[in-house]
C-alpha cells in the first residue's frame, strides 16, 4: 500500500464537511431557534492559507445556517455548499464544473452522508472521532477530533508536502 502522503503531491483542492469536521458537532440551540457552533480558529487560519496559495477550498454540508456561511466567507471560502441531500452529486457537478480530477481532491468527512464522496475523491480523510464506517475508507485518520484543529492537521500536511509550509505569505491573514 502506498504510503499516503505520496497521495498529497497531487492534491490541488480542498473539501470538508462543516459540522463533525470543521466543528466538534455540538449545536446550541437558542429558545429563539438559532444554532451555535465553535470552530477552530487554527483550522480557519490553514482554510485562509490554502485558499491564499491557490488551492481550491469547497464546503459541502447537509446543513444550513447563516452563520456558517459567515465564517466561511470571512476566511474567503466562496465554494459553499449549504442543505445539500447527497453530497456524492454535489461534488461531481463541483469537479466536473471546475475541470478537477478527483485523485487531485481531499476530502474530510466525518459521518454516513460523506461514505459515497470519499469513495471518490483521491485522499479521503477524517477525524479522530469519525464514525467507525467513515474510519474504514480513509486513507488518513487525523489524530485531532472534529472541530479541534483536523482540518488543519491535513492542509498542514499537503503544504509540507509540496513545499509551501512556512513561506513569506504564512506569517499574516
Amino acid at each position: 500500500m502506498t504510503n499516503y502522503k505520496e497521495l498529497l503531491k497531487d492534491i490541488n483542492t480542498f473539501i470538508f464537511d462543516y459540522d463533525g469536521v470543521l466543528t466538534d458537532g455540538s449545536i446550541v440551540m437558542t429558545s429563539g431557534g438559532d444554532a451555535y457552533r465553535i470552530s477552530n480558529v487554527k483550522d480557519g487560519y490553514a482554510l485562509q492559507l490554502a485558499k491564499k496559495k491557490g488551492y481550491k477550498v469547497a464546503v459541502i454540508s447537509g446543513a444550513r445556517s447563516e452563520s456558517m456561511i459567515h465564517r466561511l466567507k470571512s476566511l474567503q471560502i466562496d465554494d459553499v455548499f449549504l442543505g445539500v441531500e447527497k453530497k456524492s452529486d454535489m461534488f461531481k457537478e463541483y469537479i466536473l464544473k471546475n475541470n478537477l480530477h478527483p485523485t487531485q481532491v481531499l476530502y474530510m468527512g466525518d459521518d454516513i452522508p460523506d461514505y459515497e464522496v470519499m469513495l471518490e475523491v483521491g485522499v479521503p480523510t477524517c477525524p479522530a472521532d469519525a464514525a467507525q464506517e467513515i474510519q474504514a475508507i480513509s486513507k488518513y485518520i487525523s489524530h485531532l477530533c472534529g472541530g479541534k484543529g483536523c482540518v488543519r492537521d491535513v492542509i498542514e500536511q499537503v503544504l509540507k508536502v509540496q513545499g509551501k509550509w512556512m513561506n513569506d505569505d504564512a506569517y499574516h491573514w
